[in-house]
């Protein structure tokens, strides 16, 4: 720690303040500023040169003049980590929000965190079991891996979310998850039903929560993921737990980069946002996974809404590029008022093959997820053909096929908000709506599964 004290402020930029160079000093490295009033802000080096340090702060930049005297810590920004972060609520910059005692950490860990060796990870392959149909079955998520919910305004992600927090376990195991949640930007009465909710099922017992509103500073949520995921880290490499972290929502966090972004006079990429939102996106989603030799792992679900419900938007685009697949929510099916309204079509499992069959779920969950997924893909196109001439033109195969989209959106997604399915009820419930579909059109089902399981025709 320096015990000098500058001021060398030059100017003030929304979160960002620009000095003259003082001292040798590091990227990531803590600063102090003591402002007029005696009152004392955080914030971090975000940029050195020959001649300029810009510092960005955390509580936001009010009363900072040109007297306000700033302090280099000669330290990178730390999380004191222990098992004592389990059932705690803290804020965005990891202070306790709780009305709890701080944190005394069994060490301060690093919260821009190391990458993982590719050589020292394990390829994701064990089921987790959600307990919604749509997701076991279609998308399947396994322990390990990264894979985010692509929702829009107005459609209930959280809810989802929640779902899964509570319901998430590994088949024929009592290993349970521990929560890690991650929120950004959102209101205060989001974070009321999270906690609320976490709190009327136990869940809390088991969680962690970062939690950064819409009215605190919006630099604040650019460390709060990384607050996360170091200690999510710390609790699956260092004590063997299975977690899970929810991030919601990455809308928020892409913003405030935007923000600073726009605050250091960057030039812009895609629609405004940083050219290198795609690293920052990636240094966040590959802090996922499993590493050899431990027996715990990190499972990621960043939530995020689509700005004007558009899929091509630079946020969706990249998180979908270098996650492992997406959960699409459909505005449509919500409207017809299905929960959830995951729409299977759009949605996709990369690592899907790796976590079911024989062994692991069941040796019929692949074919069954490509019968459902050719029947409702033909139904939903057929559905366009009969607003143009009329049901009375489609053959009986087209007719099954259309019968049967409806049947699988209202019964086979639409499901509880506390709804616990297990896979041999889903892959069940699947079977039982394909018997509305002649078997002679199940071309997707090998003659084996469907002497062994179809309702009908058991042998």
């Amino acid at each position: 720690m320096s015990g000098k004290e500058y001021r060398t402020i030059t100017d003030v930029k929304g979160p960002l303040v620009f000095l003259n160079k003082t001292e040798p000093v590091a990227f990531g490295e803590i600063v102090t500023l003591r402002l007029t009033d005696g009152s004392i802000k955080n914030g971090q080096v975000l940029d050195t040169s020959d001649d300029m340090v810009v510092v960005q702060v955390f509580e936001g930049t009010a009363g900072i003049d040109r007297k306000t005297g700033i302090r280099f810590m000669g330290d990178v920004f730390k999380l004191p980590v222990s098992k004592d972060l389990i059932g705690r609520i803290l804020t965005g910059a990891g202070k306790p929000r709780d009305g709890g005692p701080e944190i005394i950490g069994e060490s301060n860990a690093d919260i821009i965190g190391a990458a993982i060796n590719p050589y020292s990870r394990e390829s994701p392959e064990e089921f987790i079991q959600t307990g919604i149909s749509a997701i076991d079955c279609c998308t399947t998520l396994v322990r390990g891996q990264k894979l985010p919910i692509f929702s829009a305004s107005g459609l209930p992600h959280n809810d989802i979310a929640l779902q899964i927090a509570r319901q998430a376990k590994l088949l024929d195991s009592d290993e349970q998850f521990i929560v890690v949640f991650c929120a950004m930007g959102i209101t205060a009465e989001e974070y009321n039903y999270f906690r609320h909710d976490l709190e009327r099922t136990g869940a809390l017992e088991n969680a962690v929560l970062f939690v950064n509103l819409a009215d605190d500073p919006a630099v604040e949520r650019l460390i709060t993921p990384r607050l996360a995921l170091t200690a999510a880290e710390f609790l699956a490499f260092e004590h063997d737990y299975h977690v899970l972290v929810i991030y919601t929502d990455m809308t928020n966090y892409c913003e405030s980069l935007r923000q600073i972004g726009a605050a250091r006079e960057e030039v812009p990429g895609r629609r405004g946002y940083p050219g290198y939102m795609y690293t920052d996106l990636a240094m966040l989603y590959e802090r996922a996974g499993i590493v050899k030799g431990k027996k715990g792992s990190i499972t990621q679900f960043p939530i995020l809404t689509m700005p004007g419900d558009d899929i091509t938007h630079p946020i969706p685009d990249l998180s979908g590029y270098i996650t492992e697949g997406q959960i699409v929510i459909s505005r449509e099916l919500h409207q017809k008022g299905i929960y959830p309204p995951i729409n299977v079509l759009p949605s996709l499992s990369r690592l899907m093959n790796a976590g079911i069959g024989d062994g692991k779920t069941r040796e019929d969950h692949k074919s069954v997820s490509d019968q459902l997924y050719a029947a409702y893909a033909q139904g939903r196109e057929l559905r366009g053909l009969v607003a143009i001439v009329g049901e009375d033109a489609l053959n009986e195969r087209d007719l099954q096929l259309l019968k049967f989209s409806d049947i699988f959106e209202d019964t086979y997604l639409r499901q509880n908000r506390d709804e616990d399915r297990n896979i041999t009820q889903t892959l069940g419930m699947a079977w039982d709506i394909l018997t509305n579909i002649n078997t002679k059109y199940l071309v997707r089902l090998d003659q084996k599964w469907i002497d062994k399981y179809h309702p009908t025709d058991k042998k």
